[in-house]
């Protein structure tokens, strides 16, 4: 904890951030599991939390993880860096603007960039920062800057304290050697993790109306791993497997909500689901506040190939079968660079099927995407 107090004493001082009010509304919230990491170490450990992890990726492919060795004071530290950063000027902010018409991402994306419903744009704000080695060495603004030192510990901690423990998991739930996944996906390696700072803008009761309260469509996230710290207003909500609605994702104290991505999915032929999430409208006791977010996205390294692992778990429980041909021989970094670019470019529903439940976009050499009201 002394090197933390050291590196805030450091940095210019930042007005205290202080998380809303939880919602009183009853909803109805999804039923996931919730990972305790300090097992890890533990004897039998490893064991327990794979088998809580094997039964967690069968439901919903979204679970919880606590005592991930951050306290929620320096959680919130970062929560007031993304804010301090939202509110510059906008003159200042877009001259660190990502390169996202050709897939990049690193720097800040502006707000209502995607038409979410034919005339009405998205309300986010995001400012991502990768990983802190020499390959993606960047410029960014003053109050980036002032408090990078800081900004670089606390991803690196999410990395040793929470990614490597979970990618270990993920190794033992397939019978894998524990390092399988570590080695795509080292910190040194060229790949996409990168550190996000966002911020939805409360809406007016009569534009959530127009977009039927729904701010982020359906969708799946293109890495590995998204790790959500928490933040208690109540706007996530994932998909249950058999597509029969909707489910909220509850902001559970000092913790970490996780959702799986593609690449796992693709490495896995579907057995580690790709989870179906959206972004709606808070409850209404929660809907005059804008809602900040602090994530960490988790990708392999650039090159990794897009094909299934050799594991006897996937043959014995039926996934033998690949999850989509077209994806062999794509790699990593050429699918997260395209669902970038698509994202941006394209309203999800580009197949011209528009008001329907589902609907897909293709993303690259024709493998697809799906996006969902």
């Amino acid at each position: 904890m002394a090197a933390v107090e050291t590196l805030t004493a450091t940095a210019p001082p930042l007005p205290k951030y202080v998380q809303a009010a939880t919602t009183r509304q009853e909803l109805d919230w999804a039923d996931l599991v919730t990972l305790d990491l300090e097992d890890f170490d533990r004897p039998g450990g490893k064991a327990r939390l794979t088998k809580q992890l094997f039964d967690a990726v069968q439901n919903i492919g979204f679970f919880y993880v606590i005592n991930f060795g951050l306290t929620q004071d320096e959680v919130d530290r970062q929560f007031a860096i993304g804010k301090s950063f939202f509110a510059l000027p906008m003159s200042e902010k877009l001259q660190f603007r990502a390169d996202l018409e050709n897939g990049g991402y690193n720097g800040y994306k502006p707000l209502g960039l995607r038409e979410i419903k034919p005339g009405y744009f998205d309300n986010t704000e995001i400012y991502n920062i990768p990983k802190f080695i020499p390959a993606f060495e960047r410029s960014h603004p003053d109050v980036i800057k002032a408090h990078y030192a800081e900004i670089e510990h606390f991803s690196k901690k999410i990395y040793q304290n929470v990614v490597r423990k979970l990618l270990t998991l993920f190794a033992l739930v397939l019978e894998l050697p524990e390092d399988y996944f570590l080695q795509t996906h080292e910190y040194d390696q060229s790949s996409d993790c990168h550190l996000r700072y966002m911020k939805y803008h409360k809406k007016t009761a009569e534009e959530n109306a127009a977009i039927d309260n729904v701010w982020v469509k359906g969708h799946t996230d293109f890495g590995s791993l998204t790790l959500l710290f928490r933040q208690p207003i109540a706007s996530l909500q994932v998909r249950l497997p058999d597509g029969s609605g909707w489910k909220w994702v509850k902001p559970y104290p000092e913790s970490i909500t996780v959702n799986l991505a593609d690449v796992l999915q693709f490495l896995t032929n579907g057995f580690l689901r790709s989870s179906i999430h959206r972004v709606v409208a808070p409850p209404p006791d929660q809907a005059d506040v804008d809602r900040y977010g602090v994530l960490y996205f988790v990708r392999p390294k650039s090159d990794l190939r897009l094909e299934p692992v050799p594991s006897e778990v996937l043959q014995r429980l039926g996934y033998d079968k690949l999850v989509d041909e077209k994806a062999v021989g794509l790699t990593a970094g050429d699918w997260v660079k395209a669902r970038v670019k698509n994202n941006v470019e394209k309203y999800p529903d580009q197949e011209g099927n528009k008001g329907g439940k589902e609907q897909e976009a293709t993303i690259l050499g024709g493998v697809k995407a799906k996006y969902y009201d």
